[in-house]
């Protein structure tokens, strides 16, 4: 057997393994090059963003909320403003055990009532599980302690130091300065599509209703931020930086809250509403609504039983009666329909004519209040002793396109622009508004008759007291108008300058001096010797006012005794009214519901409102008695077919 040699190629190795070698070292460069780069871009091109990354994790930013700004009356009186106080709020997604477990081992340290367990529940409702809501509001100082001593039991569960805003003047004023209410859905769907989710972080709660839901932006202030180290379980070591937060700005109001309070007590239990404006500014110097509510029920967020009671209430407090309600004005319209007519050249005031009792047209006859009527009658007369005949006769000389041209600008069917959310429009009639209103072509028709009940404030006419508030004070301004306001400055919190919110008249109305002086003087009388004289009997002031009764209840033809309906369904009184006749300081509208005759029932509240506001002279009891004179009753006239309930006008106002 022979041995092979085998002959090894040390040169072909050597170059296979140098091969190797370098494509390994080649892979190694490459691999600590990409390492390299890598460092480079996160290190340097990159730091900003990953050193804000890391910063994040150390840093908390906690959002510091802002003081709201405060609500005060003309003279200073504070109608609302915000305490501190400690909170025991649960987040829902913390909890280790069951929910209502917790709220019963709580129980045990503070006290939990039934109410704010409701509370809870309806905030537990319309909020996520991973929000903080209040159990318990405004702890004591002992409370605070004995949850300290077991917080670690409760795992979710925190005490928080929260500022509270807080009504003064309880129902007073309610309807005007609204409330605030805990943040919503809807409320973070608005922010998002205004960009001003972040003007809210750390805030629960913002306006809901009156100035406090209108002027939001302003009471709300700007929130303020603070930079705090936390360690790895998110606990604060120490604050690095602070932006303190900026206060809301104050409102001062046009409204003397005394002269407020004053008209509610003359209401008594009486459903209603009143306006009283300065004619001058177009300030607000009191708005009335009854009955009332408590705006502190709805800070902590309000329980269902008390919503319920508030929102199925058959008085419907929560409806602000003086924006929201709207009502015939009766013969409070008069004035207005005596003004059209002198600047329309319809009448004169000599023009006289004499007053059978009834106005007829075609077959169809409309009473007045006094049988056999009111004698020779002219425009003057015809406000003092509220001659209907002679309005009937008015309306369907001007007709209805030149009654509603007149009276559009007044006011009449259109929102007034005070500065309250919610104001209705209200019914100006005309023939286009009733061919849009009603759906059957026959009903869409004007008819003649539909005219004259529109004279006597009556048929079709509905109008807020805001408007006929605002109609007095233009007509004894001599025409000159102001949008109906309630804010007088609005005021920085920091450094305390006044911002005045209605400088400057809204227009002037072309009327003559001598028209509106004839209808002034009318007034004056009418409170003297007319429908308003025993309210303002012994007055020290010289007023001008004129009554009115709104029809509730038609009765179709029969005759209407006060006594014999229910209360629910007697007319409502009305009255409008200003002094000091030759400079008037203060113009007034008003309603009470069911309340009878304007005369009897309305204007001594007026008259209780003008003594304190122009004499500070008190009233020397808390409410007016309203009632009707006994057994008394008077003709109603029929209501014209249009398909549309009309309310017709009865007795004396």
């Amino acid at each position: 057997m022979s041995r092979r040699t085998i002959l090894r190629d040390h040169h072909g190795e050597r170059y296979s393994f140098q091969l190797r070698l370098l494509v390994a070292i080649t892979l190694v460069l490459i691999g600590f090059g990409l390492l390299l780069s890598r460092f480079v871009f996160l290190q340097v091109l990159q730091y900003d963003k990953y050193h804000t990354l890391a910063e994040s994790n150390r840093i908390s930013l906690v959002p510091i909320p802002p003081s709201r700004g405060i609500i005060s009356d003309r003279n200073g009186v504070v109608l609302a403003h915000n305490f501190s106080a400690y909170t025991l709020e649960i987040t829902p997604s913390k909890l280790d055990g069951g929910l209502n477990d917790v709220v019963d081992a709580l129980a045990n340290l503070v006290e939990i009532t039934p109410k704010d367990r409701r509370r809870f529940k309806r905030l537990l409702d319309e909020s996520k599980d991973f929000e903080s809501l209040p159990i318990k509001t405004r702890l004591t100082d002992e409370e605070v302690a004995r949850f300290a001593a077991n917080a670690y039991r409760f795992p979710g569960v925190e005490i928080k130091a929260r500022l509270f805003r807080q009504y003064p003047m309880g129902e007073s004023a309610s309807h005007l300065v609204g409330y605030i209410g805990r943040i919503n859905d809807q409320d973070l769907k608005t922010l998002a599509e205004q960009e001003r989710t972040g003007e809210y972080k750390g805030t629960d709660h913002m306006g809901k209703f009156g100035l406090e839901q209108s002027y939001e932006s302003e009471l709300h202030g700007k929130t303020g931020y603070e930079q705090v180290e936390v360690d790895s379980g998110s606990r604060a070591i120490r604050s690095l930086h602070r932006s303190p937060p900026v206060a809301g700005d104050n409102l001062i109001l046009t409204v003397d809250i005394k002269l407020q309070q004053i008209i509610e007590q003359a209401f008594g239990d009486h459903k209603g509403a009143l306006v009283a404006i300065e004619p001058t500014t177009g300030g607000i110097l009191a708005m009335v609504s009854r009955p009332g509510f408590d705006p502190n029920l709805f800070v902590d967020g309000i329980d269902p039983l008390s919503w319920r009671e508030l929102n199925e209430s058959a008085s419907r407090p929560l409806n602000n009666r003086a924006i929201q309600g709207t009502y015939p004005p009766g013969s409070t319209f008069k004035p207005f329909m005596a003004l059209a007519a002198l600047e329309t050249g319809k009448r004169r005031p000599s023009d006289a004519f004499l007053d059978p009792g009834f106005f007829t047209l075609g077959n169809h006859r409309w009473r007045d209040d006094k049988v056999g009527g009111h004698g020779y009658v002219d425009l003057v007369k015809s406000i003092i002793v509220s001659c209907d005949t002679y309005y009937y006769r008015l309306a369907n000389d001007m007709g209805i396109d030149l009654i509603s041209g007149f009276m559009g600008p007044l006011g009449f069917g259109h929102k007034t622009g005070v500065d309250l959310p919610n104001e209705k429009d209200g019914i100006l009639p005309s023939q286009e508004w009733k061919r849009r209103y009603f759906k059957r072509k026959e009903q869409k028709r004007w008819l003649a008759g539909d005219t004259v009940s529109i004279g006597i404030g009556q048929g079709y006419n509905s109008y807020t007291i805001m408007q006929l508030a605002q109609a007095t004070a233009t007509l004894v301004n001599d025409g000159v108008q102001y949008r109906p306001h309630l804010v007088r400055f609005i005021e920085n919190s920091v450094n305390g300058e006044r911002r005045e919110v209605e400088p400057q008249p809204r227009q002037r109305l072309p009327y003559k001096t001598d028209n509106i002086e004839v209808v002034k003087r009318a007034m004056v009388d009418t409170n003297r010797a007319g429908t308003g004289a025993p309210a303002f009997s012994g007055a020290q002031y010289t007023s001008g006012g004129k009554t009115g009764t709104a029809q509730v209840y038609n009765l179709k033809g029969g005759k209407y005794n006060a006594h014999s309906i229910r209360a629910d369904l007697r007319d409502h009184a009305l009255f409008i009214a200003f002094a000091p006749a030759d400079k008037p300081k203060i113009a007034l509208a008003m309603i009470v519901e069911n309340g009878g005759f304007g005369g009897k029932a309305a204007a001594p509240i007026a008259r209780t409102a003008f003594d304190y506001y122009l004499q500070g002279k008190r009233p020397a009891q808390a409410a007016t008695k309203l009632e009707s004179s006994p057994g008394e009753e008077v003709e109603s006239s029929t209501d014209s077919a249009t398909g549309f309930p009309i309310a017709r006008h009865r007795h004396v106002d």
